[in-house]
């Protein structure tokens, strides 16, 4: 908690400009007023996205053959899609200075109902489901202060909040269930916003909360020479390994590790790479993964436009060109990923533990966002 402490008025003084977002929604009443346009049959979900469209943005589904169908229509950009364990819902969280998160059915594809942050405050752009479904967990943003809270929401209840815990930092974006622990990303300053400029701090932490109490367990902060990274968005294994990808607020031409093996002591460990490798990331990892056996890591940079994938232990095993490439979720096949692209492209990347290769790739499909999610129910 150290850095936190000691950065915390000068983190806050940068942060008091964030934009004050208009409260646009979308919700049951929308969706019907769009009854017509939900497809006629149900809809084969087997990843989630989200995706600028016609008229705004909305979640997408995605069939197993990569065909995209849009859900709904939304005023925010949406980020992340999280799959309901029900087998059925999903839930698209809006990206700070975001103000709605909207429930869909991945099925029908028509959109249930609308929440909003708690009062003063912004969503950050992701949440996740407890393993029952019955709640949902999100990360939240002080308009003015910049301090993270998580918030516990009742699904069946309107998400309604019925706690709310400390994120333990600044600036959260991701969160994630590893066994009895919640970690959540601490992002700090946000590379490339107003708030961030001139700054060579990020104020960045991944915070291990108890899952049961919210109760902190451990702060992981990066070492002096990395404080320039933010810290934002997760990946875990079956087996529980966890990773963290990061941005930096420097644009110096310093090869900083961007990807961190994530312990429950709150250590953290940089993978490996060539330095030529890091600096072709220009800076910024916009999505982290792991396969479906847990054995590969993938990270994706729309700045770079690349895909680049590691052994668990973080060795490095190589990249493959993709523009504007950011989402990335696993498939059902052990060493493939799925990728998406800003420019509609869905891309399976393949590994066979030696080398990295393109299997399959497909075009003509939305300006996909940042992230992409696997249905496992």
């Amino acid at each position: 908690m150290g850095l936190f402490d000691a950065k915390a008025s000068s983190l806050f003084s940068r942060l008091e400009g964030l934009v004050r977002a208009p409260r646009v929604l979308f919700g049951a009443a929308h969706a019907l007023d769009h009854a017509d346009d939900a497809p006629a049959g149900p809809l084969d979900a087997q990843w989630l996205a989200s995706a600028a469209v016609e008229g705004g943005f909305a979640p997408v589904v995605l069939s197993p053959e990569r065909q995209s169908t849009p859900v709904g229509l939304a005023g925010q950009r949406l980020h992340w899609v999280e799959p309901s364990p029900d087998g059925r819902h999903a839930v698209a969280v809006a990206r700070r200075p975001g103000t709605m998160a909207v429930m869909f059915d991945r099925l029908s594809g028509t959109v249930v109902e609308a929440f909003e942050p708690g009062e003063g405050r912004v969503f950050s752009g992701h949440g996740r489901f407890s393993a029952d479904a019955r709640r949902f967990l999100a990360v939240e943003i002080d308009r003015v202060t910049g301090v993270g809270t998580v918030t516990l929401r009742d699904a069946a209840e309107g998400f309604a909040i019925r706690d709310e815990w400390a994120s333990s930092g600044i600036g959260p974006h991701d969160l994630l269930a590893d066994g009895d622990l919640l970690v959540v990303a601490n992002g700090g300053l946000e590379p490339g916003t107003e708030e961030a400029l001139g700054a060579e701090e990020a104020g960045a932490s991944v915070a291990l909360l108890d899952r049961a109490t919210g109760e902190t367990r451990a702060v992981a902060e990066l070492h002096p020479d990395f404080a320039s990274l933010s810290l934002r968005h997760l990946a875990v294994a079956p087996d529980g390994l966890l990773v963290v990808a990061a941005q930096d607020v420097l644009a110096d031409g310093v090869a900083r590790p961007l990807v961190h093996a994530v312990g429950r002591d709150g250590q953290l460990t940089a993978f490996d790479a060539p330095e030529a490798e890091w600096r072709g990331f220009r800076t910024y990892i916009g999505s982290v993964a792991f396969d479906l056996s847990g054995d590969y890591v993938a990270a994706a940079s729309p700045r770079g436009n690349r895909v680049t994938l590691w052994r668990r232990d973080g060795r490095f095993l190589g990249s493959v060109p993709l523009v504007d490439g950011c989402g990335l979720a696993p498939t059902r096949k052990a060493g493939e990923f799925l990728a998406t692209s800003g420019l509609g492209e869905t891309v399976l990347i393949a590994t066979d533990g030696m080398s990295v290769g393109v299997a399959a790739r497909k075009a003509g499909g939305p300006r996909f966002d940042n992230h992409a999610a696997l249905v496992v129910n």
